[in-house]
């Protein structure tokens, strides 16, 4: 039988939060990417979802992320940055190259040692 603590370091994965489960009762696991799309979450969710993937993505040394927000009115955009404004281990934060998906998505700097990424 394999438990979370058996998957390698890379794979392991992010409670979305508080309140946040699978049907069956289960927290939703997010991928530690440092690229997470928020458009399955509900706008009430959100801001809880930005803190706990960015804590999460800290700990293990991703320093570098994207979050898919969506274009439409500006509204999440809003949600998210104001998420990542309050995060003191947030250095910056700002709108994605449009390759990586413009202002539909923001690129996020935290602290840390060196980073590199494509975004």
């Amino acid at each position: 039988m394999s438990g979370e603590g058996d998957a390698p370091e890379d794979e392991k994965d992010a409670a979305a939060g508080d309140g946040h489960e699978a049907p069956g009762g289960e927290p939703v696991r997010l991928p530690l990417t440092g690229d997470l799309d928020l458009h399955p979450f509900s706008p009430r969710e959100i801001p809880s979802v930005v803190e706990e993937y960015v804590r999460a993505c800290r700990e293990r040394g991703v320093l570098r992320l994207r979050l898919a927000h969506g274009r439409g009115k500006g509204v999440q955009r809003a949600v998210v940055r104001r998420a990542l404004a309050s995060m003191p281990d947030v250095v910056s934060f700002s709108d994605a190259p449009p390759e990586a998906g413009g202002w539909g998505a923001t690129v996020v700097v935290l602290r840390g040692g060196k980073t590199s990424s494509v975004f």
